[in-house]
């Protein structure tokens, strides 16, 4: 604890002499005023401070980028359609092509996009986001998703407020946790203030982000949403805020539509996360520059909002207007409006769009544009609800709960998509300001993740992270040991012999070293077999010994051989089935590295494991 408090003490001293010296070249006063605070303030005191200064920082570019979007977007759709056309020609087209020229041209290439991002920095980086994703995501998703983007802009609000997050924790050198406490805190502001939503911004941190992460502290995450959910709620108009005020009181009798609504939402979200990676394959596959994958992403996306307007942005307008009754509104821009429209038209068209937003949101947010599935999976939940409330009273049903159905399905949509139950259930809640629903929009959204689960345990779109060991799970024990780097544990001044050299030189060799276990290998390099203190025991007291023996005739072959790809988990299983301590680390070609001990790695685990449990 000294040694902590003196390190702050030289920070603090070194911040003061060059504010001292260069005045606000070189300083910032309100961080000399923070950098005194840190030394004045509790650890806990620190941290609800820092809550609402990350709050109120990722809170402020959620309302900047939901207000540029909104602003952008008006301009484009508040146009009569003989003109609109040519703007879903043009504008999502050039969304796509002008993100991917900003990310080439500004930011070197740069474009680690969505959720998956934030926890590979968790896991891998220390919780250390680079300080360019505190605007970064701002501007390219306000480029693609303001030109008519089929994607959502609360993943790239999630990654800004956890750059803002983590480059506020390295500013006053926290520890891991503490930084990843407020990294998490501004990822929670984003989400609050995009869909002025605190409790689901809470909900989204604990269920997604710090997934595998032990806390105890979380009233900075708490004072970060409520910051960031006011800042929405103050400088948002309030056509830009995702509020839906018409809905109808939960009646028990309407059970049985909540429980299909479920099991077809779950199949709905299992549907889009398939098509989402088909996608991704396809589009990675193309042998084309990424310019050239942009512009052919582009005209996809053009040619759908062509044919279906309610593809075109977020969508949330759209939804809307079926809480709203306005049905005939969410065709009249669309090539359908030249067809009698009956029920069965408006069916076909919704059926189409559901399968579409699929391909729609996947062509944006592959080929180069900036965006999340947040938004794409409501906006699906919310016409896949449309649909079904349509279907049966189409087929004789009286009093369907409609309006209810539109709200339930958007929850049961991001929940099968994002895996993500509690955070859908409360962002819904919060913004119907519909806590009377709780009850079906708990039955959607569980039967939709359980459905999600049973295809997959894990999110489709976090799979391969995960199989790599590069983002946390539930599984603890093995989050601290993919923490872990095999590198860290080879013994790079391991000792070795060649195979052709006599007993003798093999003895000097133990003689005036310090090792237990030596690896014999060729004049190249490779490794041929290893000897242990154990094998030469008999020979070194063995006055009678042939000098003209060679270590090749007395070495043995390892029981295994590892690879510096291995992580430390497999290495654990293949120490485990040999039943030794001691492997030899080769590379592909077989040329030596070094030794890697068994208990190396234990007890780096125990120590990871003791400054977690702190």
């Amino acid at each position: 604890m000294k040694i902590h408090n003196k390190k702050k003490y030289l920070s603090f001293l070194k911040f003061k002499r060059d504010f001292q010296e260069y005045g606000l070249e070189k300083a910032r006063s309100y961080e000399l005023i923070l950098h005194w605070l840190n030394n004045r303030l509790s650890r806990n005191q620190f941290l609800v401070l820092s809550g609402i200064l990350v709050g109120c920082t990722a809170g402020l570019a959620g309302v900047i980028l939901k207000t540029l979007v909104h602003t952008i977007h008006n301009f484009i759709t508040h146009i009569h359609f003989e003109y609109q056309i040519l703007f879903y020609i043009v504008f999502p087209f050039l969304g796509i092509v002008l993100t991917t020229a900003i990310v080439i041209t500004i930011f070197k290439g740069q474009d680690r996009k969505g959720i998956g991002a934030i926890l590979y920095e968790i896991a891998q980086n220390s919780s250390i986001v680079a300080s360019v994703k505190m605007y970064s995501q701002v501007i390219q998703s306000a480029v693609t998703v303001g030109l008519g983007g089929s994607a959502g802009l609360e993943s790239p609000i999630a990654v800004t407020g956890a750059a803002i997050g983590s480059n506020y924790a390295q500013t006053y050198r926290l520890s891991y946790k503490e930084r990843t406490l407020l990294l998490a805190a501004g990822a929670t502001a984003g989400i609050a203030s995009a869909f002025n939503a605190p409790i689901a911004g809470i909900m989204f941190a604990f269920e997604i982000l710090l997934t595998g992460v032990v806390f105890t502290d979380f009233i900075p995450l708490v004072v970060a949403a409520v910051c960031g959910s006011l800042l929405s709620r103050v400088l948002l108009q309030e056509d830009i805020l995702f509020r839906f005020y018409a809905r109808e009181a939960f009646n028990y009798k309407n059970v049985p539509y909540y429980l299909i609504l479920g099991i077809v939402t779950g199949l709905y979200a299992r549907y889009f996360v398939v098509i989402s990676q088909k996608v991704e394959h396809f589009i990675k596959g193309l042998k084309l520059s990424r310019m050239r994958k942009a512009m052919f992403g582009g005209l996809v996306l053009s040619l759908l909002c062509v044919l279906f307007p309610p593809l075109f942005g977020e969508g949330y307008e759209t939804v809307k207007e079926f809480t709203n009754g306005s049905t005939h509104s969410i065709i009249r821009n669309s090539f359908f409006r030249y067809f009698e429209i009956g029920d069965w038209t408006i069916i076909i068209f919704l059926v189409l769009v559901c399968l579409l937003k699929a391909f729609a949101t996947s062509f944006t947010i592959f080929s180069g544009g900036n965006g999340g599935n947040f938004a794409p999976s409501l906006f699906a939940g919310g016409t896949v609800g449309y649909l079904f409330a349509l279907v049966c009273q189409h087929i004789g049903f009286t009093d369907v709960p409609v309006t209810n159905l539109v709200l339930v399905g958007m929850a049961g949509a991001m929940s099968g998509v994002l895996y993500a139950p509690l955070t859908a259930i409360f962002l819904i809640a919060e913004s119907s300001f519909g806590y009377d629903l709780f009850i079906p929009l708990m039955i959607v959204s569980i039967i939709s993740y359980l459905i999600a689960k049973w295809f997959s345990p894990i999110s489709p779109e976090l799979k391969s992270l995960a199989d790599q060991g590069k983002i946390f799970t539930n599984k603890h024990d093995k989050n601290l040991l993919f923490a872990l780097r095999t590198e860290d544990f080879i013994d790079k001044y391991s000792e070795t012999i060649n195979e052709n050299a006599s007993v003798n030189e093999l003895f000097e060799l133990v003689k005036n070293g310090n090792k237990n276990i030596f690896a014999a290998t060729d004049e190249a390099g490779k490794l041929k077999g290893i000897l242990t203190l154990d094998d030469i025991r008999p020979y070194l007291f063995n006055k009678e010994i042939d000098n003209l023996q060679i270590v090749s005739q007395i070495m043995k072959a390892p029981p295994a051989v590892i690879f510096r790809e291995n992580q430390p988990l497999e290495i654990l299983q293949i120490f485990d089935d040999t039943g030794v301590w001691n492997l030899p680390v080769t590379s592909e070609n077989n040329d030596f590295i070094g030794f890697i001990s068994k208990s190396s790695i234990l007890m780096s685990y125990r120590q990871l494991l003791k400054e977690y449990s702190e």
